[in-house]
């Protein structure tokens, strides 16, 4: 896949965005994200009608620190669904979906998890390198329950609008930021390890990982611990 430098332009945008819809931002903290800086009373909602995290997921007794990493088990996410009525946004780039396989992937597989599940999914598409943070915060504008955001040139507009909306909850497939706050939730496994632009040795991104089944799997288990509560981590599945 293709990399392209971080553009001055999108950064200095980024700023005068953000500094113009902090107070928006805040202003919808009452939405399905819950309050800013913990658990959403929506998602709350949601994880006592989810269905059971299996034996093997996270430790109960201990829960995962912030930006920790957990290895669940093959399986143990399965009992667990999104509850009714339950509403995505499907964040991904316009060049991404186009040109390159893994994001194709990625989007096939939350469409196929969101039909088998009857969950709603809108789609918010960043037109070009300039339009990404616009979509982040369309995104956000929309209020749904979860974020699900694909294609590694999503991450970093994506960290940069994540720390001023705590109200909403994101989950990255198939990449994650580097400092995630506490409703940013990661779904990785090896060869899906991106961490956005200027990273080097710690970001890495071998596409032909990029299955449907593992996907799919990353996907569920993602989508399992935001349901629980078990976000601001990274869910390393195999």
């Amino acid at each position: 896949m293709a990399r392209h430098a971080a553009r001055p332009t999108v950064l200095l945008a980024a700023a005068a965005v953000l500094a113009a819809g902090a107070v928006a931002l805040a202003a919808c903290s009452t939405g399905a994200g819950g309050t800013a800086g913990g658990p959403g009373a929506g998602a709350s909602a949601a994880s006592t009608s989810a269905g059971a995290l299996g034996a093997g997921f996270a430790d109960p007794d201990e829960p995962p620190a912030p930006e920790a990493t957990i290895h669940p088990e093959p399986g143990s996410w399965a009992g667990v669904h999104p509850p009714e009525g339950y509403e995505v946004v499907l964040l991904a780039d316009a060049g991404d979906t186009a040109d390159d396989a893994p994001t194709r992937t990625l989007v096939r597989t939350v469409e196929s998890w969101a039909a088998d599940e009857h969950v709603d999914v809108t789609r918010v598409t960043a037109a070009d390198p300039d339009d990404r943070i616009g979509a982040v915060l369309r995104a956000v504008d929309a209020r749904p329950d979860l974020v699900i955001s694909v294609g590694d040139h999503m991450v970093d507009p994506l960290a940069a609008v994540s720390p001023s909306a705590l109200h909403q909850q994101f989950l990255v497939v198939g990449a994650e930021i580097a400092e995630p706050t506490s409703n940013v939730t990661a779904a990785d496994w090896t060869g899906a390890g991106f961490r956005g632009e200027g990273l080097g040795a710690s970001s890495h991104h071998d596409p032909s990982t990029f299955t449907e089944d593992r996907a799919g799997r990353a996907l569920r288990a993602g989508a399992a611990a935001v349901l629980h509560d078990l976000r601001g981590i990274v869910v390393w599945v195999r």
